[in-house]
């Protein structure tokens, strides 16, 4: 998907709405800010822009940015560019020992912990699927995994495989 950001009103409530429907379809998304040529710059407006963005969106953090002008002409010829590098990143398969060595990383860097007292055991991951990119970790118990140490385990696979503007899903299945 190709999310329009008019850049003269900047992410609107509806803008968010639509992003949170493309993430709730698991789809890969490019966020293109359009009529750039209007805004008035300096060296540090597209930085400052860019980090506006990223806060009203989030939950997209992991998506390519582009400013363009479709009235100019300006940088539209990246557009398609971007969007076949995130096609590319969507199919991308990824080894399991590679996916295991990043999540012991990950785990031995932080280990997960349990609010039962009991902890996370995560066995071994492997990559069941792409389009869009799934993971299924072998744990002990799903339920000890909180919320926000699976958020951590997308990040660490992400930092070391981008996954340029796609949705990764992490499953847990007890073993």
């Amino acid at each position: 998907a190709l999310l329009l950001i008019d850049a003269t009103t900047g992410v609107t409530e509806q803008d968010a709405h639509v992003a949170g429907y493309i993430l709730d379809e698991w789809k890969s998304v490019i966020v293109v800010v359009n009529k750039w040529d209007a805004i008035e710059k300096d060296s540090y407006t597209m930085l400052e822009y860019t980090e506006k963005i990223r806060n009203q969106l989030n939950f997209l953090d992991y998506v390519p940015l582009l400013f363009i002008s479709a009235l100019s002409g300006q940088r539209v010829d990246q557009v398609l560019p971007m969007a076949l590098q995130v096609e590319e990143d969507r199919h991308k398969r990824v080894g399991t020992g590679q996916l295991n060595r990043i999540i012991r990383r990950a785990m031995d860097n932080h280990p997960p912990r349990s609010g039962t007292g009991r902890p996370l055991n995560i066995y071994y991951v492997n990559q069941v699927r792409d389009d869009p990119p799934t993971f299924l970790l072998h744990v002990n118990e799903p339920k000890l995994a909180h919320f926000s140490y699976i958020r951590y385990l997308e990040n660490s696979i992400r930092k070391e495989i981008p996954f340029v503007g796609t949705p990764i899903h992490l499953v847990m299945k007890a073993s």
